[in-house]
């Protein structure tokens, strides 16, 4: 009940996605994981490979460069939208968002998603 179904990228950044960023800590190692059979069973796996994004992006031959736009919180949806205009115009393949980003009063999704739908 603790993470989302088949989410894998929810389980990992809940587990340790924080901790390891931690200022305090001077070193941290994950040394063992178990997950639940029952909650491995939820994951479906990939819908498709490593094929299909490079066709989409239309990128070969090389590794895929991607970022977190950060700060993940404070920006507007316009500035946010311009820190991804900027990070694809320096040559970066894609943006993701931070795993804390959702929909704020300061920065809502949908028009997050415009700004950036704009920037590309």
């Amino acid at each position: 009940d603790l993470f989302e179904e088949g989410s894998v990228t929810n389980m990992f950044t809940s587990i340790v996605g924080n901790v390891f960023g931690f200022k305090a800590l001077r070193a941290l190692r994950l040394e063992d994981l178990r997950i639940p059979t029952a909650y491995v069973k939820t994951f479906q796996g990939p819908p498709h490979g490593i094929q299909v994004e490079r066709d989409k992006l239309n990128k070969y031959g090389r590794p895929l460069l991607g970022c977190t736009i950060k700060p993940k919180l404070g920006l507007s949806a316009k500035n946010y939208g311009r820190a991804v205009y900027e990070c694809l115009r320096g040559g970066l393949d894609f943006t993701k968002d931070d795993e804390n980003v959702n929909s704020q009063p300061f920065m809502r999704w949908r028009d997050r998603f415009l700004f950036c739908a704009e920037a590309i």
